[in-house]
């Protein structure tokens, strides 16, 4: 999918300099998109979700997080019926936004990134840590 097709389907903006004719790549694996990480559910350890709390993405998406002044939400977006995601969750470092279960591509959209695809598949997503990396491994951030 291009990003203008993405953007005309959902209704959403990005900023005029990106380019609108690029195809939207689908990652099937650990990806990030700004301060948001999206981590394969099976690669977690310490984190627990809710059989309760489970919803559909609706048509317009459902934003994740939005900047500290309210500017550039991360917005998750998907066909009908392909996306749940459950903010009902738990991890010790207060990091988590949702677990998402997805049959069929999502996307994040940002104003100042574009978008990316999500393959189907169960994942987390949640912030970045802020912590020097010398100090963790990739494996503890992901697992913490």
């Amino acid at each position: 999918m291009q990003l203008a097709e993405l953007l005309d389907k959902t209704g959403l903006d990005v900023l005029d300099h990106l380019e609108r004719e690029v195809t939207v790549p689908v990652i099937d694996g650990l990806q990030a998109q700004g301060d948001l990480i999206v981590v394969p559910f099976d690669m977690i350890t310490t984190v627990t979700a809710a059989q309760y709390g489970w919803r559909l993405v609706p048509p317009e998406g459902i934003e994740l997080v939005r900047g500290a002044a309210g500017n550039n939400p991360h917005t998750l977006v998907a066909d009908p019926g392909t996306c749940q995601l459950n903010g009902a969750v738990a991890d010790r470092l207060g990091l988590t936004i949702a677990v998402i279960h997805n049959t069929a591509p999502a996307y994040l959209v940002h104003p100042e990134h574009g978008a990316s695809g999500i393959a189907p598949g169960h994942w987390l997503v949640r912030r970045q840590q802020e912590s020097t990396i010398s100090r963790y491994s990739l494996r503890t951030l992901i697992a913490d």
